[in-house]
């Protein structure tokens, strides 16, 4: 997700080859309001039950109606992405404006832990992914990969979407606007 907290570095002041630093990137970007997900899969080879790994997306899009096809953008260097590349199946809970407190917590991935991000977290193990879908979530999908393209730094990956479901979840869609999450009023 970007932020308009400026950055530590000099680096990022520093305009690129093509004449846009950073920040000013970062700062143009943040004004672009984005719905939040997040992203699940399961780990099967990670020890003898395996593990769970999740991720706060903003950049999420439906792709296509015939196939259903969604995408989301994967951070190359985050451990989504190296469990993405050998495992296939994945989910995605759209958060709800209620879950703020879900986001962050998986937008802190590298100071916690993967178990205990989801501990004490409502899930249940999704039948075609077998990843964890967030209870209280807007809408629920399941998904395969079917392409991955490398973009970057970031990893877009297409999933064929296997189920989806819209439980009974109140309220509206959480969003992240100016570095901050937001509802929709």
């Amino acid at each position: 997700m970007f932020s308009t907290a400026p950055s530590t570095t000099t680096e990022s002041a520093v305009p690129h080859a093509e004449g846009v630093s950073d920040d000013e990137f970062r700062a143009a970007l943040s004004r672009l309001a984005a719905g939040v997900v997040l992203v699940t899969a399961h780990d099967p080879e990670d020890g003898p039950r395996g593990e769970d790994v999740g991720m706060t997306a903003t950049a999420f899009l439906s792709v296509s109606l015939d196939p259903p096809l969604v995408m989301v953008s994967v951070r190359n260097e985050s451990r989504m992405a190296e469990l993405l590349s050998r495992q296939p199946l994945w989910a995605v809970s759209i958060l709800a404006e209620s879950q703020r407190q879900v986001a962050g917590r998986f937008a802190m991935k590298g100071r916690i832990s993967d178990r205990l991000l989801f501990q004490d977290l409502a899930t249940t193990r999704g039948a075609a992914s077998g990843a964890p879908l967030v209870g209280g979530a807007l809408a629920t999908l399941e998904c395969r990969t079917e392409q991955r393209v490398t973009a970057g730094d970031h990893t877009l990956v297409v999933g064929r979407v296997l189920t989806a479901a819209t439980p009974s979840a109140e309220g509206g869609p959480l969003m992240y606007f100016r570095g901050r999450y937001r509802a929709l009023d």
